[in-house]
């Protein structure tokens, strides 16, 4: 593992020194990159994972490697039992957090005349249910924090909608009522809710898609080419600094000029 480790460079200011993040899903794709970009930043991480503990052992082992502190923490998050169980892992490692980030997500794809109920619910209670278990285990942390952020990770799918992801647009798509009541909810405490609706992203999410699919996808991106992490974990890197402390309710799209 350690001939794979991977060198952070530090940036020059270290805007997130004094904050503590836990990122779910962040054993692998976006979730994985928001994880290091917030290390580099000087935060404290936690990586929430749920099967891959290898690949979360990477992660905390790279950001321990360049001088931060990253712990793994195991849990399904449509469990809300084990969402507890990480909230307390968590606190006795790292203390309250400051930041949550709603990445983990999953798909299963069909066309709504073939998807099963257990299709549709299985999607509903990781992108959506879980992220309602996450929230409300962290809520109490998020108000009270001096530099309080939510931030939930959604889809141009949830914008547009998408053939065969009936179950995954809606689940995205409930992300942008939750951000916005959030929002509104811990306005008075000066902590914020946003989220980031991605556009397709070299993940391997995507790479499950066939080509031909792809290239179709590609032709209606007017920049002409998916998204990379580092497209996406800039602008969740600025959400939880201090620049976008007056920023709150909104969802950007960062998907290369696509319509919705």
């Amino acid at each position: 593992m350690a001939e794979t480790m991977q060198r952070l460079e530090p940036l020059e200011r270290r805007p997130l020194t004094d904050r503590t993040c836990l990122v779910t899903g962040s054993s692998r794709g976006i979730g994985r990159e928001i994880a290091f970009e917030f290390a580099r930043s000087g935060a404290d991480v936690a990586v929430n994972y749920r099967s891959a503990e290898d690949r979360a052992l990477e992660v905390t082992e790279t950001i321990e490697a360049n001088g931060e502190t990253s712990v793994p923490v195991q849990a399904d998050i449509s469990e809300p039992q084990e969402v507890e169980r990480m909230a307390e892992t968590i606190h006795e490692e790292l203390g309250e957090i400051d930041v949550l980030v709603n990445n983990a997500g999953i798909t299963i794809d069909r066309t709504f005349e073939d998807m099963t109920y257990e299709d549709w619910q299985t999607v509903i209670d990781v992108n959506l249910n879980g992220t309602f278990n996450c929230t409300k285990a962290f809520y109490e942390d998020i108000k009270t924090s001096d530099h309080g952020r939510l931030i939930n990770i959604s889809s141009v799918v949830g914008q547009q909608g998408n053939y065969g992801q009936a179950n995954y647009a809606t689940s995205k798509g409930g992300l942008f009522a939750f951000t916005r009541t959030l929002a509104l909810e811990l306005a008075s405490h000066g902590s914020t809710a946003n989220c980031v609706a991605p556009g397709f992203t070299e993940t391997d999410m995507l790479e499950k898609v066939p080509e031909r699919v792809q290239e179709k996808i590609r032709e209606d991106i007017p920049l002409g080419r998916f998204a990379t992490t580092e497209d996406i974990v800039g602008m969740v890197r600025f959400l939880v600094g201090d620049q976008a402390e007056y920023m709150t309710g909104q969802v950007l799209g960062i998907n290369g000029g696509m319509e919705w």
